[in-house]
């Protein structure tokens, strides 16, 4: 439905150095199926938004090509640049630029009354379009209010029924959740994915917030420096992260670094680090005496309370005390002091140990994950031990 190949969109870095230009969009490729929910999701700066309006059309790329179904919209090489108006798509900023002087009706309206005449539907089809988008988006009852008289979560409903009812292909969205508070935000996060769902439409949403790409998206592209770290759905984006970069940005991990002491038959590799050894997933080619960070769920390192004079020594399997606790509502935020050093774990509230208990930790192999670092191309004797000062860095 939406191909987009290997875009590419600078900007001037500088006014005064007129050569001096940032990729904001760098080689970028994706392709979607049809009624696709794909999240474009990244931090400030990544290039998420300036893909979107090059989807749009109202950013216009160095080079690349971009498709909508069987319709090439842009390419450079063939020299196509469909204009926004002519390609088809519904789109929703972030501010929802809702006509104020109109009443809901006539702004749900609007973009079918300015199509030129010969593609202008008649009136009564113009009300029963737009009857017909504002049931679906429970604002039938409004349809004659002062806009301006709408709560946020109604003039976001609203600014997507005016997207909607000219029937696009894609539908792009801009953080459209962005203005509305936690609990607003929630409710109408779980509504847009039904809405979703429910009318088939493919989606391009963009946001830098880690739960709405998780909870709404089939699946997720993680951006950086206007690149892809990973494409994939929630879950393994979550479980399986690439690269450090996406263990960071998605969930909370606690990282440390070590070095690879040996590999099993199963491609499990031992990691010994400064708080102990332990078993980790990872990319196979990372050899053995390499240097590498390991990224471990806060949420899956488990807490048991153990005996004084009990000492296990597996791998994965830490003694320490709790040095620390703060709760926080859902969850429990524990300080553990092991070897000396720190660690952070959340548990839940039935799950949480009162400061001062001993207690062992238990890091499964499928709770951690192992990224080769920089200097990973220098392979070092499996005896050394790792650098001291790379050590626990703490929770992303």
């Amino acid at each position: 439905m939406l191909e987009v190949s290997h875009l590419r969109k600078t900007f001037i870095a500088s006014r005064h150095e007129a050569r001096s230009q940032v990729a904001a969009v760098d080689d970028l490729s994706v392709e979607l199926t049809p009624g696709e929910f794909f999240t474009l999701l990244g931090p400030s700066g990544c290039g998420k938004t300036t893909t979107l309006r090059c989807i749009a059309g109202l950013e216009h790329a160095e080079s690349g090509q971009i498709r909508i179904g069987e319709r090439t919209v842009f390419s450079s090489s063939k020299g196509i640049n469909v204009p926004s108006n002519e390609r088809g798509l519904g789109m929703v900023f972030q501010s929802y630029a809702i006509w104020p002087h109109m009443d809901v009706f006539r702004n749900v309206a609007f973009p079918l009354t300015v199509l030129p005449r010969r593609e202008r539907p008649s009136q009564a089809e113009i009300k029963s379009r737009v009857e017909r988008v504002l049931s679906v988006m429970q604002l039938e009852t409004m349809a004659y209010r002062p806009s301006t008289d709408l709560s946020g979560g109604q003039q976001q409903r609203l600014a997507l029924a005016r997207a909607l009812v000219m029937e696009p292909r894609v539908l792009l969205l801009d953080e459209p959740l962005s203005n509305l508070d936690a609990k607003l935000r929630e409710g109408m996060r779980l509504e847009l994915k039904r809405l979703q769902r429910s009318l088939g439409i493919t989606t391009v949403y963009v946001t830098h917030d880690q739960l709405e790409a998780l909870a709404m998206s089939n699946r997720i592209g993680v951006m950086r420096d206007g690149r892809f770290e990973q494409i994939g759905e929630p879950r393994d984006i979550y479980q399986k992260p690439a690269t450090r970069f996406v263990a960071d940005f998605i969930g909370t991990s606690t990282f440390m670094a070590g070095y690879v002491e040996q590999i099993d038959r199963d491609g499990t590799y031992v990691i010994k680090t400064d708080f102990g050894t332990l078993k980790a997933q990872g990319e196979t080619g990372i050899r053995v005496g390499a240097p590498v960070d390991i990224g471990v769920r806060t949420e899956v390192i488990e807490i048991v309370r153990r005996p004084k004079d009990r000492l296990t020594g597996e791998p994965g399997r830490w003694e320490g005390v709790i040095a620390a606790t703060a709760f926080l509502g859902e969850f429990v935020e524990h300080l553990i002091e092991v070897n000396g050093l720190q660690l952070h774990c959340r548990t839940s509230v039935a799950s949480s140990v009162e400061e001062g208990s001993d207690v062992e930790i238990h890091i499964s192999p499928e709770a951690a994950w192992v990224f080769e670092t920089a200097e990973s191309s220098t392979v070092v004797a499996p005896t050394q031990a790792p650098n001291e000062e790379r050590r626990w860095e703490g929770v992303g």
